[in-house]
């Protein structure tokens, strides 16, 4: 190792597992550094409605990884592996991680690390890993999205769809969306074409009448199976990543082969490591010079201290918010 672990603490503070569906800070052990692996003490950590849904006991933590909650960190290295030789200590990280985010130290996978450009501060860099990598892998390499091609985005104001609104439009789409009431003013003001009501609005007639969609990102799941397939054009792609309206549903396989649509059910966590570094190299070539550039803004709702994580969720719960929370740790 290039820094072993001498001087730092063998306990941290974090949001104690044996307490799900509660969230409070404990003691927990510092997790040991093993080879590929960074130790980073985290900055801010973003938060996701996986999460909430881990903390319900609805989804656990993959075998072997950290049952502390948390997917995307953004901090300083302290530590590191064998076979890191790229990073060094000291240096400003964020990446995806498979758990251990909400937490004063955590393992980041150096495959899955990232520089922080100096535009971007500790809470910027930490909302973007689990939002713009699930939009990349979902739009781009499972839709084979299309410049021409007519997308709907549900749940776009969600930090996953305030990712996937401004990725489609970047990549010459035009946009549809669903959203509370609330939140139509902000995903058009990201780009979307039209944004619809979802509790007012018919938004299979409104979105047929406007020419259908060829691609649909699904992060609610539930009854909306079958308006969006009523919507989606022959050939349509519909991706499943969220079931925030419920597990189960009507399929229409009528229209299934009628349309010769396709359905695909889809989750970035589940992914193998390969892929996910796949997925980080389009952080680098193209989100960050994105955000740079103006072509892409940061969507950052609130943040919340760490020891308030409880607070922040039930934000999220109450669907409240626009883009990303993040949790700050001082």
């Amino acid at each position: 190792m290039k820094n072993d672990m001498a001087g730092y603490p063998a306990t941290m503070q974090a949001i104690d597992p044996a307490a799900y569906p509660a969230l409070r800070l404990a003691e927990q052990p510092v997790p040991q550094l093993q080879e590929g692996q960074l130790l980073v003490r985290v900055h801010a950590a973003g938060v996701n409605r996986a999460d909430l849904v881990q903390a319900a006991g609805k989804y656990p933590a993959p075998e072997g990884e950290s049952p502390v909650l948390g997917l995307e960190i953004a901090g300083e290295v302290i530590a590191c592996g064998a076979q890191t030789g790229r990073f060094a200590p000291g240096e400003r990280v964020f990446g995806l991680v498979p758990g251990g985010g909400y937490a004063q130290y955590c393992l980041l996978d150096s495959r899955l690390a990232v520089r922080i450009p100096d535009f971007l501060d500790w809470v910027g860099a930490a909302s973007l890993p689990e939002t713009w990598l699930t939009a990349w892998l979902n739009l781009i390499e499972i839709g084979r999205l299309r410049a021409g091609q007519r997308v709907l985005i549900h749940a776009g104001g969600s930090g996953v769809g305030s990712a996937a609104i401004q990725l489609a439009k970047a990549h010459g789409a035009w946009v549809a969306t669903t959203a509370s009431a609330g939140k139509l003013a902000y995903c058009r003001e990201l780009g979307a074409d039209l944004a619809l009501d979802y509790r007012a609005d018919d938004f299979a007639a409104a979105v047929r009448a406007a020419g259908g969609a060829d691609l649909i990102l699904d992060g609610v799941g539930g009854d909306h199976l079958q308006a969006s397939q009523r919507c989606l054009n022959a050939d349509g792609r519909l991706i499943i990543i969220g079931l925030l309206r419920g597990a189960l549903a009507e399929l229409n396989l009528g229209l299934l082969l009628v349309k010769r649509q396709r359905i695909q059910g889809s989750t970035l966590r589940s992914q193998s490591l390969a892929v996910k570094a796949q997925l980080t190299t389009a952080l680098l070539h193209d989100v960050l010079p994105g955000l740079e550039s103006g072509v892409y803004r940061l969507t950052l709702d609130r943040t919340f201290a760490l020891v308030d994580a409880q607070a922040a969720h039930d934000h999220v719960a109450a669907n409240l918010s626009q883009g990303k929370v993040v949790l700050t740790l001082p």
